[in-house]
């Protein structure tokens, strides 16, 4: 069996793999982890709409109580930005998760989030990882007890909150709003949320359905056909589309004029939009547009670039000072939220955007100004195992020109990130969840970016 590793965002596997005892054992170094660190408070343990995702969390929940910890079990699946809230809402001393997010159905996993409500660290996992251990178990007198909780009404009276502060109105009653949960945990959740703030609201795929339909609980546009097609329709009457992965961290918005909406010119979207009334830096990923840049030079304002991981965007909010942190992925959270990225509280946000100004607007006027960006990304299959001897190897490969244009510099905060004289730019970086190298390239023009994407196919299929 391979090792229980913790990658970008937990430990994610096959259900030939994550089995009921690795679970267990978990489990088990979450619990030698909080007593290690003197953390005695309750632990928050929810799940996602997998057909094994409660079962786990059970089993969770019985190695925690074993250990003297009281465990707050969600009462349903529920969107993990709302366990994440409830730690740093009910001071508790972290959470565990159960989710392989926008993976396929064969798939689940793992998460601990600290008592910050943050994602954990690699220091953190690291120590975790260590004290991988068969399950422990304290005298009956000394064990905890297990309640079921509904995390949903405080973190949704907090999002109504912070978009309220930052909007002046929650007040959808204008907006028609098409919503698709992929049949994920944000099903009965978000469009609780924007039903709340009065939208008129058409539900797609809002039903639970362990198998996601047969497909993965991924909202990127080749999955979302009915909703692109239904805000598209000028008969329609919907005015704006938004979709959730499976366990609702992260957002798709729709628009009438172009349909799937970019996740960067949404992040560029977001963060004018939230400087028309407030100042702050943005933190962005290695593979996040440089357009974020543009618009925070246009305000007076900088930009913090980390690895991709939102662990390393929410590491780097931690000192208050940033407006908002997001990745190209879709994950976004804001200055006075929780550190964890939130597609709950996106959706609401994204609503309110939109019946301020509509979002296409918006980006066309951002694009006027700072220029046309195009960003695509394709994957190398490449084991894990390989991953970091291919990347060894592509040290020594580096090329003085990529598609005819010289590299002028090499990034190298996660993988290696080439820039351009043109301006443009190729990423190849790890996978942390899949057994993939990821190509991302950046340009003014499809027909550039396709090109940099072959660049990259060409410089690393040798290699593999």
């Amino acid at each position: 069996m391979e090792t229980i590793s913790f990658g970008t965002d937990g430990w994610r596997a096959t259900l030939e793999e994550f089995t009921t005892p690795r679970v267990r054992m978990v489990g088990q170094a979450v619990a030698t982890y909080l007593t290690d660190e003197g953390l005695e408070g309750p632990v928050a343990i929810g799940y996602d709409a997998r057909e094994t995702s409660r079962g786990f969390a059970e089993e969770l929940s019985r190695v925690l109580c074993a250990n003297g910890f009281d465990v707050l079990l969600s009462d349903r699946d529920r969107p993990t930005p709302l366990v994440a809230h409830a730690i740093v809402d009910r001071d508790l001393a972290g959470a565990l998760v159960i989710t392989a997010s926008h993976n396929p159905p064969e798939y689940n996993g793992v998460k601990f989030i600290p008592e910050d409500g943050a994602p954990a660290l690699p220091a953190v996992t690291d120590a975790i990882a260590d004290r991988l251990a068969e399950p422990e178990s304290l005298p009956e007198a000394e064990h905890g007890t297990v309640r079921e909780v509904d995390f949903a009404e405080t973190h949704a009276d907090a999002v109504f909150d912070l978009v309220e502060s930052i909007t002046g109105s929650t007040d959808l009653s204008a907006l028609s709003v098409a919503y698709d949960a992929i049949h994920g945990s944000g099903r009965g959740t978000t469009d609780a949320v924007l039903e709340r703030a009065g939208a008129d609201l058409e539900r797609y795929r809002c039903e639970r359905d362990p198998d996601f339909g047969g497909g993965s609980p991924e909202p990127a546009a080749e999955n979302l056909e009915t909703l692109i097609a239904t805000v598209t329709d000028n008969d329609s009457g919907v005015d704006l589309g938004i979709a959730n992965d499976g366990d609702a961290d992260r957002i798709a918005v729709v628009t009438p004029e172009r349909g799937y909406l970019d996740e960067n010119l949404f992040f560029a979207a977001l963060y004018d939009f939230l400087l028309e009334d407030a100042s702050g830096s943005a933190v962005r990923t290695v593979s996040t547009t440089y357009l974020i840049d543009r618009v925070a030079e246009a305000h007076g304002e900088t930009v913090r670039e980390v690895p991709v991981g939102f662990k390393w965007v929410a590491d780097a909010m931690t000192d208050g000072e940033a407006l908002v942190g997001g990745e190209e992925s879709g994950g976004f959270t804001v200055r006075g939220h929780v550190r964890e990225k939130d597609g709950v509280l996106m959706a609401l946000l994204a609503a309110a955007m939109h019946a301020a100004e509509p979002l296409d607007e918006r980006v066309d006027r951002l694009l006027a100004a700072h220029g046309t960006v195009v960003q695509d990304k394709l994957s190398v299959d490449c084991p894990d195992d390989e991953k970091a001897r291919v990347l060894d190897d592509l040290e020594a490969e580096i090329p003085e020109t990529v598609a005819d244009t010289e590299v002028e510099d090499v990034n190298t905060a996660d993988g290696f990130k080439l820039l351009l004289a043109d301006g443009s730019w190729l990423l190849v970086r790890p996978s942390g969840t899949e057994p993939v190298l990821r190509v991302y390239a950046e340009a003014a023009d499809e027909t550039r970016v396709d090109e940099l994407l072959e660049a990259g196919r060409e410089l690393l299929e040798p290699l593999i």
